[in-house]
């Protein structure tokens, strides 16, 4: 009498859908903790100051966890950065040649101006990495965010080829206006110490915000030629 084969082993068991997006949902989540933590850290002691240790204890992780998501701390640090950079730049890239000039940088002053009042560690954090020589973030300022700005320089440039705007360079309007409104998270114990207020006073941030649409909005407005 012939000996039974074994039964063929079985094939494991792929998850549901549903499983499979619990556990995606569930992993950005964790990523996102992760993030918020580290600029919290980063913003405080910069990279070389700040330890996967401090972050792991800020989100409430392991450090053996941590390192599952991210394998160092300077990956960990360019992840940081390139969130705040795409969250900085996402109003910019509305920019187009069919809108109001006036009306599309004045939104984007305020737009800029809110995100120093809603997220200044963010800026703190942009800033000391540009003090430093932008020693980990300096491609993607070389890549990403150069054909960005010089797209929306074309923009500028036809606007003000149109009569549409008074004669300034792209660039320099760009400079002026980040400058300006980043002061305000930068700089937020000097002006708190100055002027007694910060931005989330909104009686503070609409004089602010009126004060910056004089000095760089109304300067704007196309000349008469004649």
């Amino acid at each position: 009498m012939s000996q039974a084969s074994d039964p063929p082993p079985r094939k494991p068991r792929q998850p549901s859908p549903a499983a499979q997006q619990r556990r995606q949902r569930q992993i950005e989540a964790k990523r996102a903790q992760i993030l918020g933590a580290a600029l919290d850290i980063f913003s405080r002691f910069g990279l070389h100051g700040a330890s996967l240790d401090q972050v792991a204890l800020q989100a409430d992780v392991s450090k053996t966890n941590l390192l599952y998501y991210f394998s160092s701390k300077e990956e960990l640090y360019v992840a940081v950065l390139r969130q705040l950079l795409a969250t900085w730049l996402s109003p910019l890239r509305t920019f187009s040649e069919d809108q109001d000039p006036l009306d599309a940088l004045r939104g984007y002053l305020r737009h800029k101006l809110e995100m120093s009042r809603d997220y200044p560690a963010e800026s703190r954090l942009f800033c000391l990495e540009m003090v430093q020589g932008a020693p980990l973030l300096l491609p993607e300022l070389q890549g990403s965010l150069h054909d960005l700005i010089d797209e929306k320089a074309r923009v500028i440039r036809t606007w003000i080829d149109a009569g549409r705007l008074a004669p300034v360079d792209p660039y320099q309007l760009m400079f002026s206006l980040w400058a300006t409104t980043q002061h305000y998270a930068d700089f937020r114990v000097q002006v708190q110490a100055l002027c007694g207020r910060t931005l989330q006073d909104p009686a503070f941030f609409d004089e602010v915000l009126r004060g910056l649409e004089t000095l760089l909005i109304d300067g704007l407005r196309p000349r008469l030629r004649g």
